[in-house]
């Protein structure tokens, strides 16, 4: 693997600063969970009103981003971005004033409603400016894997500066990234013809309106079930570390998980790599998956070290797969769609972590925690060889049928 691979990447004209502006206000969303949880502890003493909160804004960010990333693709993120990231802004410093339960739960609502989709319009972007180059699979892989060291780092950040400052920070970076990030893109990107693959639907812009985009329900659904697996994947952790009195070990779990993640994206970014992407999402979701049954394996029969291995393994799939899923969906959406292609990877994707993390819980009181894992990676296997089922399937059923012979009369 070689930097210099990085650097031609950065090198192309505008890539490097739409690359750091975006992350300047991507940084918000590392840290405003925990700046909320710990506002609204402070605010309200109760922990079922952080509970209710944190619920309201994920649901609202989550469940409109499609919504928002429309919007962007209609009448451009020079427009847009500042009409979202303002009042968002505005709304996450009036958090820290109020002290009700119902404001609380208000305001959170409205401020998930208006967080602007950053991720998707970098990803947007930069297709744009890369597409010509050859790099846009490398640029997806690095964005995949400084995602990953936002939500790691963001979380550190509030802890030094405290909840309030941690809301009014998360502010002023998400304003000043999509400010910037507005800045840096055309009042009117040149939209240019549908790619290989596009529909009929796609090219005529159906279903623009209500924030659909056709072709893409592959990448979104593998997406969806890597969420799936990772989120079950948090809280199985929690309880291998909890079961064995260790509970201080989940830290060094959870940085294995993203130490193999940043390796494997970066890894994954530096190969040209010549097989198809849809071909390539299939084997690391399925791999993933795999790697994950291994990782209950090892719950069950090694000690803390071979979790983490484990878990460190699991890591060297999940940015490659997130970002392939990215490319892929950006290859099949239309040119003016692909920040809707984009946000809906991304929302499949905390759809996912949301329910796997929900449903784990019930299924580690029901059940061995080897069998667990297996029931996390189960969706993500079925997903990533639905395909391949279906072509055996296929090429079984036109097959030329064999006539048995008559049975012989006595």
């Amino acid at each position: 693997m070689s930097s210099s691979s990085y650097r031609a990447l950065l090198r192309i004209p505008g890539a490097a600063p739409v690359f750091a502006t975006a992350l300047v206000g991507r940084l918000s969303y590392g840290t405003v969970s925990l700046a909320l949880v710990l506002t609204v502890r402070h605010r309200t003493g109760s922990y079922a009103a952080v509970g209710v909160v944190l619920a309201v804004f994920g649901l609202t960010c989550a469940a409109l981003a499609p919504v928002r990333a429309a919007l962007i693709d209609r009448h451009g993120a020079r427009r847009m971005l500042p009409a979202l990231s303002l009042p968002y802004g505005g709304l996450l410093l009036a958090l820290t004033l109020v002290s009700g339960e119902r404001a609380l739960v208000v305001l959170a609502a409205a401020a998930g409603a208006c967080a602007p989709p950053l991720g998707p319009v970098l990803r947007a972007r930069w297709s744009e400016l890369l597409g010509p180059h050859g790099l846009l699979e490398r640029a997806f892989s690095l964005d995949a894997v400084a995602e990953e060291l936002l939500y790691v780092g963001g979380p550190l950040l509030v802890g030094v500066v405290g909840g309030g400052a941690g809301l009014v920070l998360s502010a002023a970076l998400v304003v000043g990234g999509a400010l910037g990030l507005a800045r840096l893109t055309p009042a009117r990107a040149a939209t240019a013809g549908p790619r290989d693959g596009a529909s009929a639907g796609q090219r005529t812009g159906t279903g623009a309106r209500a924030g659909r985009v056709r072709g893409i329900g592959r990448p979104v659904a593998l997406a969806w079930a890597l969420g799936l697996a990772l989120g079950g994947l948090s809280l199985l952790l929690v309880v291998t570390v909890g079961a064995r009195g260790q509970a201080g070990a989940l830290a060094w779990l959870e940085a294995a998980l993203a130490a193999g993640s940043a390796v494997g994206g970066l890894a994954h970014g530096a190969v040209r790599w010549r097989r198809p992407v849809a071909a390539r999402l299939t084997a690391t979701a399925a791999g993933l998956g795999g790697l994950l049954v291994l990782t209950g394996g090892a719950v069950s029969l090694g000690g803390l070290v071979a979790v983490a291995v484990a878990v460190a393994a699991v890591g060297l799939l999940v940015s490659p797969t997130l970002a392939t899923a990215y490319v892929l969906a950006d290859q099949r959406a239309a040119a003016e769609q692909r920040t809707r292609a984009g946000s809906w990877v991304n929302t499949a994707f905390n759809a996912g972590s949301a329910l796997g993390t929900a449903a784990a819980g019930p299924l580690a009181g029901r059940l061995p925690l080897p069998l667990c894992f297996a029931c996390a990676a189960a969706p993500l296997v079925l997903v990533a060889l639905a395909p391949a089922w279906r072509g055996w399937r296929a090429v079984e059923q036109s097959a030329p049928a064999v006539e048995q012979p008559a049975p012989a009369r006595v």
